[in-house]
C-alpha cells in the first residue's frame, strides 16, 4: 500500500522536492497545494468578477480548499512547514484541521519559530528542523529502522 503524505505550507523554497528526491526508495506518494502563487491567488477568477482583495481571495481560496481539503483527508501523514519568510497561515489553519479531524501531522520550522508555533508543535506529533529529518522519519514509520 502507497503511504500518502500531504506536504502544507511554505512555498518559497525546494524543500518539497529535497524531501521526494530524498524518500525516492520509498513507497510514497506526495501531494501538496497548488505552489505556483499567482496561480493559486487567481483559482477562483474563471467563476466571475468580484472586488479586489478581500473577495477575491475568498472566492480563490474556496477553490483551493477543494484540493487541499481532499488531498489532507486522504493523508496518512501530513508535514506542515513553516519558512521563516511570510506569515503562512494556511499552514497554521492546515495544522489546526488535522488536529480536528484527527489526522496526524508533523511540523517542519527553524528553531526559532518554537514559542510561536508552541501550540501546533504541541497537537503535532513531532517536529523536524530539516527535510532529511522528516525522510528519517518517514523512512522509520514505513521500514521500521
Amino acid at each position: 500500500m502507497t503511504y500518502q503524505v500531504y506536504l502544507s505550507g511554505e512555498i518559497h523554497t525546494d524543500w518539497r522536492d529535497a524531501l521526494i528526491n530524498a524518500t525516492s526508495d520509498l513507497d510514497v506518494a506526495f501531494t501538496a497545494p497548488v505552489t505556483d502563487h499567482p496561480a493559486s491567488d487567481a483559482a477562483g477568477d474563471f467563476l466571475g468578477p468580484v472586488e479586489p482583495g478581500f473577495w477575491r481571495d475568498q472566492q480563490s481560496s474556496g477553490v483551493n480548499a477543494i484540493r487541499t481539503r481532499h488531498d489532507i483527508d486522504h493523508a496518512d501523514l501530513v508535514v506542515v512547514r513553516f519558512g521563516d519568510k511570510y506569515k503562512q497561515w494556511n499552514a497554521a489553519f492546515d495544522a489546526g484541521y488535522c488536529a480536528a479531524k484527527s489526522i496526524p501531522f508533523i511540523t517542519l520550522h527553524a528553531e526559532d519559530l518554537v514559542h510561536p508555533l508552541k501550540e501546533v508543535d504541541q497537537a503535532a506529533l513531532a517536529w523536524c528542523r530539516t527535510t532529511d529529518q522528516v525522510a528519517e522519519l518517514l523512512r522509520y514509520v514505513l521500514t521500521q529502522k
